[in-house]
């Protein structure tokens, strides 16, 4: 599965009243994939699929992810694992951690439904994450 295959599914499964604004960024930087906001929530996700065992994340992505986490910003990296089709969720001040450790990095969500992954997300923006 393709990242832009990846973002198509999320799209469809993105609860209704989010706007969801997909960042075409080719010349790097490492801005986020996707700007959602959700009931006044605002925040980043960047799209990954599996390769293999590795979560690939550029060093731009890792330092953008950090730095925005820093400030007080909410990010977030979506990973696909093709291998069982799961997906996992990630905070973004991790980005370092997701590339070393991949899976073996803390999780914020991992199954297969979009419904419990946005409950989670929905979660984390009133205050109640992890």
């Amino acid at each position: 599965m393709s990242e832009s295959n990846f973002w198509k599914t999320v799209k469809r499964n993105l609860p209704s009243d989010c706007h969801a604004t997909r960042i075409e960024n080719r010349h790097g930087g490492g801005v986020p994939d996707v700007h959602i906001v959700w009931n006044g929530f605002a925040f980043w996700i960047e799209l990954k699929v599996m390769k293999g065992n590795k979560i690939l994340l550029s060093p731009n992505q890792i330092a953008w992810n950090s730095a925005y986490c820093r400030k007080g910003g909410v990010s977030f990296i979506l990973v696909k694992d093709p291998r069982d089709k799961s997906i996992v969720l990630f905070d973004g001040s991790q980005a370092s951690e997701v590339f070393d450790k991949g899976l073996d990095a803390k999780t914020l969500y991992h199954g297969s439904c979009f419904k419990e992954l946005f409950s989670k997300i929905g979660a984390w923006g009133l205050g109640v994450g992890d």
